[in-house]
């Protein structure tokens, strides 16, 4: 035998060997390398909450990420009812999405529809004025995303078309519109001189308040996972805070637009094939010293607002805007959960299901149920259903208190002015309840 045969004879008996060695079972615990959500262990506590006394406040301008803007405890009947419905336009359809909440201010409210109507409507369901912001070579079907703002006695659309237009809020006429490059899908905010947007899902913006010229712009990396979002940007005295499809936020001096810090929102939850959409879809909410943000496909960070350090992570996701109050935040999660969060760590304090799929036979389980807020009025947490529902929480405990038919279902996050509710019907209708 030569050298070559006795190298692979030696070499198989060793392998032989090897096989015939029993495996070491290594004592303790075994752990996944990638954590499921734990919300379905979770066993619910009822624990106090000191929410603020409520404000009968005559104005609701933003999405709440702005904490200088967000209405901490809106006035609100213990049991609302519906008072009327008007119709604002075109509803949701296969091709077309609503995704603006409506704001209000000086006694109106206004909205847009799937396909870039605007309209004011008066507190006692009247349409003051409407406006169509199709551009004169496009077709309004071709409409996607939108939202709205109100500041500095301009009313500021965002539109699909990719563009920004200020208006004057008593008659509709449009003051100054600025191209964006960029599909208008988020929702602006107002906050000094400056109105700030993204665009794209790649590209923030501050232009001007009174001419609409570009102050300054940021970018991001290019991200074709991303949903349908409003999400706003959210600032504060010095910062502002911009989200992006690509996970990424962006803190910048709010004047000059220099970049204070970056952070990334990451994580999934396996076995979902959503989580691999990684857009901020939960707006950035800024209170006091902390941002938190959340992505679609199951995270949701707290940071500080200085420096950008995370100071914890929970593996949940959320579909809109979190509400912080109390010591706590609340959520209604990628998961059709609600949720109260301990702001101190991440930790769920309680869970509440909502309703989840629109068929429940295995084969059908496909569409979602989409639940919008949940917002802090009368005391009480608020959400609104494309089930149906307008649906009232008590949130020391999560226990619902109260429920509503919303004719059509929900397609906005509620809104309070002046004691009274609006929420977006799917159908093309504003609705009020008292």
């Amino acid at each position: 035998m030569n050298t070559r045969n006795w190298i692979l004879a030696l070499s198989g008996a060793t392998m032989l060997a090897a096989c015939a060695e029993k495996d070491v079972i290594l004592p303790g615990q075994r752990e996944d390398l990638r954590a499921e959500d734990t919300v379905a262990d979770v066993v619910n506590e009822r624990r106090a909450i000191s929410v603020p006394a409520q404000t009968r406040n005559s104005s609701w301008t933003h999405r709440i990420g702005t904490q200088a803007f967000r209405v901490s405890n809106a006035s609100l009947s213990t049991f609302p009812q519906l008072a009327w419905s008007a119709g604002i336009g075109e509803g949701n359809s296969r091709k077309n999405r609503m995704s603006a909440d409506p704001v209000a201010a000086d006694g109106l409210i206004y909205t847009i529809d799937s396909q870039a109507k605007l309209q004011a409507t008066a507190s006692n369901g009247g349409v003051v004025w409407t406006r169509d912001l199709t551009p004169p070579r496009d077709d309004s079907e071709d409409a996607l995303g939108g939202g709205l703002a109100y500041g500095s006695g301009k009313l500021f659309v965002a539109t699909g078309f990719g563009s920004m237009v200020a208006l004057n809020p008593k008659t509709g006429a449009v003051l100054w519109e600025q191209e964006l490059g960029g599909i208008g899908s988020g929702s602006p905010t107002v906050f000094g001189d400056l109105v700030y947007i993204v665009s794209g899902d790649d590209n923030g913006w501050a232009l001007e308040v009174e001419t609409g010229r570009i102050a300054w712009q940021l970018s991001s990396v290019p991200n074709v996972n991303n949903i349908m979002s409003a999400a706003a940007p959210a600032l504060n005295d010095r910062f502002a805070i911009f989200p992006f499809g690509s996970g990424e936020l962006q803190a910048t001096f709010r004047n000059g637009g220099f970049r204070v810090w970056d952070a990334g929102i990451s994580g999934e939850r396996p076995g979902r094939a959503r989580s691999k959409i990684g857009d901020i879809s939960g707006d950035p909410v800024i209170e006091g010293s902390k941002v938190y943000a959340a992505n679609h496909s199951g995270r949701i960070v707290a940071l500080n607002i200085e420096s950008g350090e995370r100071l914890w992570t929970a593996t949940e996701g959320a579909l809109g805007p979190v509400w912080p109050v109390g010591g706590s935040v609340f959520m209604v999660n990628d998961r059709n959960k609600l949720l109260r969060l301990d702001s101190k760590d991440g930790s769920v304090i309680w869970s509440v299901d909502l309703p989840k799929f629109v068929e429940s036979r295995p084969t059908r389980q496909a569409a979602l149920y989409a639940h919008y807020g949940p917002i802090l009025a009368g005391g009480r947490l608020v959400v609104a259903s494309s089930d149906g529902l307008l649906r009232i929480f008590d949130p020391a405990s999560g226990a619902q208190v109260h429920a509503v038919e919303i004719p059509g279902g929900a397609a906005s996050s509620p809104i309070v002015m002046n004691g009274t509710l609006y929420v977006v019907g799917g159908k093309g209708n504003l609705h009020a309840f008292r």
